[in-house]
């Protein structure tokens, strides 16, 4: 294999540092920008690879990114779902214009500054203070086994650390949380800015009686607490969103609890045959739940071991084994 890789360059210092590192490791390094229209993140990128003495493709992805993620945003949240859109662009738009600018330019690897590990073609948990193997869980196995991640054993302070050190731009540059497209994180005015306007309707407990208004099911997900003020003294959280109706459940905690639920659409990176244990993560975060995973090809039901927080329709769920990710699908 040659040395080349094509990295991600977002401008940020994450990818940075994780040029700097591959550098060091003797890798021959060009850099890739997608571009969706940010123009300060650009200029950002642009910076980053002059100082690395790097050569930039910047591609416009702004297509790709509407088709394949954007609108399949919308259209869950009109279903009633919360969708992850983070998990979708990593698959069909990110490593896929990775690998094919790698391909134009005869380079094996491709990288990015993501906090997760890959060793011999699999996909690891990074390091526990910051791992974002959740969200590359659906990465097509082609695309992991030519994935470099450099940033896999740091946390996010040592990165900062060595950034400074290595005298990267981006050093100080504020971590990036919030969706790309959706900068300020107000996605129900994204979605009406497109012209979608889901209407009003009603909030309704588990017997069907109305308790009040809604502002249109866009603006809520399951498990939700902020924003329901009711007179009963009691607190109450979104536990049933309801399209065909358009009407939102309304429960306390204890509905939100459950002991199963079925994901589908997995796409298996290490594939298993017969029931299986595991650890689950329902959501980005830290938490995950033991498990007794029952396959079907590409769907699955899940059996927790002991009840699960609101795992939510439309958002990713991921099985473990230890570090190891052995797939992920959507919780349906």
């Amino acid at each position: 294999m040659n040395k080349k890789v094509v990295l991600g360059l977002s401008g940020g210092v994450d990818s940075a540092l994780a040029a700097h590192l591959l550098q060091k490791q003797g890798y021959e390094l060009y850099g890739l920008y997608m571009d969706i229209g940010t123009e300060g993140a650009k200029n950002d990128a642009v910076s980053a690879a002059l100082s690395l003495g790097i050569p930039l493709e910047i591609r416009d992805t702004s297509e790709e990114l509407e088709e394949k993620v954007c609108a399949p945003f919308v259209s869950a949240y009109l279903r009633g779902e919360t969708p992850n859109p983070c998990v979708l662009c990593n698959r069909l738009v990110k490593f896929k214009v990775l690998c094919d600018h790698a391909d134009e330019i005869g380079a094996d690897f491709i990288a990015t500054g993501h906090y997760a590990r890959t060793i011999n073609g699999a996909l690891y948990k990074g390091h526990p203070e910051n791992d974002q193997s959740y969200m590359l869980c659906r990465i097509k196995p082609r695309q992991l086994a030519r994935l470099l991640l450099p940033l896999g054993e740091y946390s996010k302070n040592q990165v900062r650390a060595l950034a400074h050190e290595f005298l990267v731009p981006a050093a100080e540059k504020p971590a990036s949380m919030e969706i790309c497209f959706i900068p300020d994180k107000d996605y129900a005015a994204y979605i009406e800015k497109r012209g979608v306007y889901p209407p009003e309707g009603n909030f309704v407990d588990e017997r069907g009686r109305v308790l009040g208004r809604h502002r249109g099911i866009h603006r809520y997900t399951i498990g939700q607490r902020r924003g329901l003020n009711f007179s009963a003294g009691k607190r109450v959280y979104v536990s049933e969103i309801r399209p065909e109706t358009n009407e939102i459940v309304l429960s306390e905690g204890e509905a939100l609890m459950t002991g199963s639920m079925k994901v589908h659409d997995i796409n298996w990176l290490i594939p298993q045959e017969g029931d299986f244990s595991a650890e689950v993560r329902v959501r980005h975060s830290k938490t995950q739940t033991q498990a007794l995973i029952s396959p079907k090809g590409n769907s699955a039901e899940v059996f927790f071991k002991r009840p699960v927080r609101a795992p939510t329709s439309g958002q990713t769920a991921v099985f473990y084994k230890d570090d190891l990710v052995l797939g992920g699908g959507f919780i349906v």
